[in-house]
């Protein structure tokens, strides 16, 4: 993959995501929402996705680790009364004060990155302020292809056990992150919406295809390295498959 984080990948996947979010969400949003804090905001597809579906005004604040990715956002989210600006700083770190005045937060596929005890310390701060939370595109461990090959689930299997890796003595969600926030979100009271928020990739997306294939079988082949891959994703890249990749959206309100 060109790079998790990077500006390439993170364009190359806007309209996927786009396409893939579950919009009817956002009509069960509560009223009057007028700031928003976009946890790991990449690029600032979120807030270019979500601002114009929001009446306005609005103030976006865009918070990312990496600021190059925050410059960026910060300088690409046009949207008619919206204002925007930029918190460099960790989501793990993310406390209760830090919600003073905000109506609502936001993120995209961030949550599998995420541990038992970060999401739980999320969902803690969120309880504790009373902000509701639209939480979209969390991996949620189900991909199909067509048409199929017999490699198909192995390496499904080996990239759900990457995602749910222990890397820098943190043991990652991947997967199980959608159900273990829900039930975190729903033991500290709020009431939990969540709706399937699959990728529909394939030769209509060819570059993007493409690139989520080196990545999928990359990230396979990193967690069973014993596995020959090499001609699957020959084959894969020769002729691009339909593919749906599984997503999770949530919604969870407070009120």
């Amino acid at each position: 993959m060109t790079g998790e984080f990077s500006e390439t990948w993170l364009g190359l996947r806007e309209p996927a995501d786009a396409d893939a979010r579950a919009t009817d969400l956002v009509a069960m949003l509560p009223a009057d929402i007028h700031v928003i804090r976009d946890l790991g905001c990449g690029t600032g597809s979120m807030a270019r996705w979500l601002a114009p579906k929001l009446p306005g005004p609005q103030h976006w604040i865009m918070a990312d680790r990496d600021p190059k990715l925050l410059h960026f956002a910060t300088s690409h989210v046009n949207v008619p009364g919206v204002s925007v600006e930029g918190a460099l700083g960790d989501v793990t770190a993310l406390r209760a004060a830090d919600l003073d005045g905000t109506d609502l937060v936001t993120c995209s596929a961030l949550l599998d990155l995420l541990t038992e005890a970060e999401v739980d310390a999320l969902v803690a701060a969120l309880a504790e302020a009373r902000v509701s939370a639209l939480f979209t595109l969390s991996v949620a461990g189900d991909v199909s292809l067509e048409p199929a090959r017999e490699l198909d689930a192995t390496v499904a299997e080996a990239f759900d056990q990457h995602q749910r890796r222990e890397t820098g003595g943190r043991r990652l969600l991947g997967p199980d992150a959608p159900a273990y926030a829900g039930k975190a979100f729903e033991l500290a009271g709020a009431t939990v919406v969540t709706r399937p928020s699959a990728w529909r990739l394939g030769p209509d997306r060819p570059d993007l295809t493409a690139e989520w294939l080196r990545g999928w079988v990359g990230a396979a082949r990193d967690q069973r390295p014993e596995l020959d891959l090499d001609g699957y994703l020959a084959d894969r890249l020769a002729t691009l498959p339909q593919a749906s990749v599984g997503h999770v959206d949530l919604l969870a309100i407070f009120g």
